[in-house]
C-alpha cells in the first residue's frame, strides 16, 4: 500500500451497483476480452496503491488533482521482475498503459454524475510518462522450436495431442491472436480455399488463410472431432472426449507453455508465434499493406514494428568482424 496515498483520505463505503460503478461502467464499454483483461489488470493495481482491495470498491468519483498525481508519482517506483529475476523499473508505456485506465474511469465517473466536470479535468491532468523506447517484448521462434513443440504433440498419441499440434500449426500459418483464435468457430472455416474468418479487436472481422501444411493438421483435428459444433478447438476431458465449448485464450496459453517444457525449449508465448509471422512475411519480401491485412492492424505504423529487417541487417554487419577473432579450437 501506498504511503503517499493512504487509504484513510478516501472513504471506505460500499461498492455502488454495477451499472452506477465507474470501474464496471468503463470496462464494459472495451469491444475486446484481451482489452477488459488489461485495462481491469490496471485499474486493480491503481486500486492496491489507494489501498483498496479491488478496482470496483474504490470511489473514482472522489479522486481529485493530489490523489491522481500522487499515483503517477507511484507509477514511476514500480518494477518488475524479468525473467532472468532482475528487477527492472517500469517502461513509459507501461506507466501510460494505467494512467490511460485512471484517466478513462475518472471519465465513466464524471459521466455518471459522480463528479463535476471541473473536477474531473483536473484530476486527469496528470502528465505521461516520457522516455525513449524499449527493447520490445517477445521473440522470434525458430523452425526447429515449432517442430519440436508439434513432435511432442503428436508422440502423445491422444486427442488432446492432436488438437494442440492444430493449434500451434495454425498459431504459426496466420499469426492470430489467443483470443481470436478461441473465438474461431467451424462454420468460419473453408476448407476448400483453406481461408478462416476471424474477428479481431472493435468486433471486425477479416480473413486469414492457413498454408497447405497447417491445414493437414487442421484437417485431421476436425475429422476426428466432427460431431463437435459450434468452436474451432474446444477442450477434451478427462476421458479424452472433445467437448462443446471452445478453449478459452488463457487454456490456449497453458497449452503452449506445456508443450514448449515438454520439448525443452526457451519460454516462449502465443503472441510470438504472431511476431515470427509478421516478421517472417516482411523477411520474404511481402510488401507492409499486406501484411497489416493479414495481422488486422489498423494502423501500418503497429505492423512496421514487427519488422525485423533491420536488426537482421545489423547482425549480417557483425558477424564480418568474425574474422578478425581465432577460434578456441585453433588457439
Amino acid at each position: 500500500m501506498s504511503e503517499i496515498v493512504p487509504a484513510e483520505q478516501l472513504p471506505v463505503l460500499p461498492p455502488p451497483p454495477r451499472s452506477e460503478n465507474p470501474y464496471w461502467t468503463y470496462l464494459s464499454s472495451l469491444d475486446s476480452e484481451e482489452s477488459q483483461r488489461t485495462m481491469r489488470f490496471c485499474l486493480e493495481r491503481l486500486a492496491r496503491i489507494l489501498g483498496y482491495p479491488n478496482g470496483e470498491s474504490v470511489p473514482w468519483g472522489m479522486l481529485r488533482f493530489q490523489h491522481t498525481a500522487a499515483l503517477r508519482a507511484e507509477l514511476a517506483k514500480q518494477v518488475s521482475i524479468d525473467r532472468d529475476g532482475t528487477a527492472a523499473p517500469w517502461s513509459p508505456s507501461t506507466i501510460n498503459k494505467h494512467l490511460v485506465a485512471l484517466r478513462k474511469v475518472l471519465e465513466a465517473a464524471w459521466m455518471l454524475g459522480q463528479m463535476t466536470a471541473e473536477e474531473f479535468h483536473r484530476a486527469k491532468a496528470v502528465k505521461s510518462a516520457k522516455g525513449g523506447r524499449r527493447a520490445k517484448a517477445g521473440r522470434n521462434i525458430a523452425e526447429e522450436e515449432v517442430v519440436a513443440m508439434l513432435t511432442v504433440c503428436l508422440t502423445a498419441g491422444d486427442l488432446i495431442g492432436l488438437r494442440d499440434a492444430a493449434v500451434i500449426a495454425l498459431l504459426q500459418s496466420t499469426g492470430v491472436r489467443r483470443e481470436e483464435l478461441s473465438n474461431a468457430r467451424r462454420s468460419d472455416y473453408d476448407p476448400g480455399e483453406r481461408s478462416l474468418r476471424i474477428t479481431g479487436k472493435g468486433n471486425t472481422s477479416r480473413e486469414v488463410y492457413i498454408h497447405e501444411v497447417a491445414a493437414r493438421y487442421l484437417g485431421r483435428w476436425l475429422a476426428i472431432t466432427e460431431d463437435i459444433r459450434g468452436p474451432l478447438f474446444a477442450p477434451v476431458n478427462r476421458w479424452g472426449q472433445a467437448v462443446h465449448r471452445p478453449m478459452t485464450p488463457d487454456a490456449v496459453a497453458k497449452m503452449i507453455n506445456r508443450r514448449r517444457l515438454q520439448a525443452g525449449l526457451p519460454r516462449l508465448s502465443p503472441h510470438d508465434f504472431r511476431r515470427t509471422f509478421a516478421g517472417a512475411l516482411l523477411d520474404d519480401g511481402v510488401d507492409l499493406a499486406r501484411v497489416q491485412q493479414l495481422m488486422g492492424h489498423l494502423s501500418p505504423t503497429t505492423t512496421a514494428d514487427y519488422d525485423r529487417r533491420p536488426g537482421r541487417q545489423r547482425k549480417a554487419a557483425v558477424e564480418g568482424l568474425a574474422k578478425r577473432l581465432p577460434r578456441p579450437e585453433d588457439l
